[in-house]
């Protein structure tokens, strides 16, 4: 079926699955076309797609797609549809649920979902609790989609590489207590090596001086603290069999420090091409990990009408919950997560090198805030500032 009024505009409605996605296909006048399943196969985009192709020509009609699991499960799926020239709204699943609270559905199915989707853009022009559930995806520029991968990879190998950390001292504290004596820091890569320097780990207590200091970041000094524990050594019964445990815990961090450092490489020249990260990079204490992680997590700039709109998403506007006499907020909890640690990690170094910023953090700690509120705080008003540098792709200039 072809339609030929200009003004028309196909609506189409995905709800999303792990191998399956339920789609609805519909008009702007609220009229049901078709509805069907396709596989998360390249076959099953071709039928998504020649589906359309029967309702509308691209010269005759538009298109519009809302669909959950946007750059989630979704993918390619979501890309391919931008690519298409399609107009794409993501599902926000917070929204959908306060939207849910208020109109209840008889039931809940896939095929059901994929309705909703429709219906709520119908509804998205008459009810701001509509309209808060669609957000429209604009494009984001290659480099700055690059840069959410890569950061997202790099967080996942660190969080890895602390929890070996925690189980490297615990482990050591059990088998071979007064080990770590020898170090300030069980993350020493030294320290590391040394523990892998042998195939068994009492065996440590045998490496002579000549031995020691063919070790990688061994010098003199640490060489005769090894030795002043080598006399004093005493290992626990369970070093037989966790010993190994230890040592290959010791091998994988030394292995994700290398992974994530050539990460961290790769992003920095990425991130010379990335607008965003590049204006970031202006803001005193915002380096090269943190503002890589808020180029790629903000994507475009576009996306967001109003400063506030960037301040709600990076974690920075807190909410009201005053009741009666009592005043308070609390963190708003539709942002992003990794953005707001990015974020945060970055404003708390530009206090302490900016005196301005300073003063404020400290006035709102003397106001009886904690630390986190008060850095948040000064997110709120820096959100202002980053939006306009953006918007206007100007560096920010500090006043001496």
């Amino acid at each position: 079926m072809i339609h030929n009024n200009a003004s028309l505009e196909i609506r189409v409605g995905i709800d999303v699955g792990c191998y399956n996605h339920s789609i609805a296909i519909g008009l702007s006048s609220g009229e049901l076309l078709e509805e069907f399943e396709i596989a998360h196969r390249p076959e099953g985009f071709h039928q998504f797609f020649d589906h359309i192709r029967k309702h509308c020509q691209k010269q005759t009609c538009s298109v519009a797609v809302a669909m959950e699991g946007f750059n989630g499960h979704a993918r390619p799926l979501d890309s391919l549809i931008l690519a298409r020239g399609y107009r794409l709204f993501n599902i926000n699943n917070l929204k959908l649920a306060r939207f849910k609270e208020i109109f209840p559905a008889a039931a809940k199915t896939d095929e059901i979902d994929a309705r909703k989707a429709l219906e709520l853009f119908q509804l998205r022009d008459y009810i701001p609790t509509a309209k808060g559930v669609l957000q429209e995806v604009g494009l984001c520029p290659e480099e700055n989609a690059i840069l959410k991968r890569l950061t997202r990879r790099r967080r996942r190998l660190v969080k890895e590489r602390v929890r070996l950390f925690n189980s490297l001292q615990d482990d050591l504290h059990a088998v071979c207590p007064g080990i770590l004596e020898i170090t300030k820091n069980v993350r020493n890569l030294w320290f590391l090596r040394f523990l892998t320097s042998v195939d068994s780990l009492p065996k440590l207590v045998r490496l002579q001086r000549k031995s020691l200091l063919k070790i990688k970041g061994v010098g003199i000094k640490y060489a005769g603290l090894i030795h002043g524990w080598q006399k004093r050594a005493q290992f626990s019964p369970e070093v037989e069999w966790t010993g190994e445990m230890i040592q290959e815990d010791a091998t994988r961090i030394l292995e994700l420090h290398s992974k994530i450092k050539a990460l961290e490489k790769k992003m920095q020249a990425v991130a010379e091409s990335s607008k965003i990260a590049t204006i970031l990079s202006s803001l005193p204490g915002f380096g090269a990990i943190s503002t890589a992680e808020l180029a790629g997590e903000i994507g475009t700039v576009e996306r967001f009408a109003t400063e506030s709109s960037l301040a709600v998403y990076l974690g920075m506007s807190p909410l009201n919950k005053d009741s009666g006499k009592r005043k308070g907020s609390k963190p708003p909890r539709h942002f992003n997560s990794r953005a707001k640690t990015a974020m945060m990690a970055a404003l708390d170094k530009h206090r302490k090198l900016v005196a301005e910023s300073q003063h404020y953090y400290l006035k709102k700690k003397a106001e009886g805030k904690g630390h986190n509120q008060a850095i948040r705080a000064l997110g709120r008003h820096f959100c202002r500032t980053m939006f306009k540098m953006l918007k206007q792709n100007t560096p920010y200039k500090y006043r001496e």
